[in-house]
This record gives structure tokens, C-alpha cells and sequence, in this order.
């Protein structure tokens, strides 16, 4: 399991540093995971290392690069 969430967070953080801030659903449409829980744990593995700052706009989760 440590295997897959590194391997997501790795997915996330290309995402963010191609894309620039993105809304959750944006997010993790461009990285093609597909069940939550999964998304949630590389946004916990990346934010535990201090390289995400998270912003609600309107309701919405958004995610960006430190």
C-alpha cells in the first residue's frame, strides 16, 4: 500500500507542477485515480512533507504546489 500512495503522490504532484493550482475533481481527473481514498492518501503523503497548500474557493477544494 506505501508503494501505491508514493506512486499517486508522484502522479499528483506532475499534475500540480504541469497545471498548475487545480480543483480536487481537476486533479484527479488529470491523474486518472480513480477511487478517492487513494487520491486523499498522495494529497496526505505530500502535505505530511510540507509541498501543497490547499485554498477553498467557493466550496471547492483546490490544491497547489508550494
Amino acid at each position: 500500500m506505501i508503494e501505491l500512495i508514493g506512486t499517486n503522490a508522484g502522479l499528483v504532484w506532475n499534475a500540480l507542477n504541469e497545471g498548475g493550482k487545480m480543483s480536487f475533481k481537476a486533479l484527479k481527473k488529470a491523474t486518472k485515480i480513480k477511487a478517492e481514498k487513494d487520491m486523499y492518501a498522495a494529497l496526505g503523503w505530500l502535505a505530511k512533507e510540507g509541498k501543497l497548500a490547499f485554498e477553498e474557493i467557493n466550496g471547492e477544494m483546490y490544491v497547489s504546489l508550494v
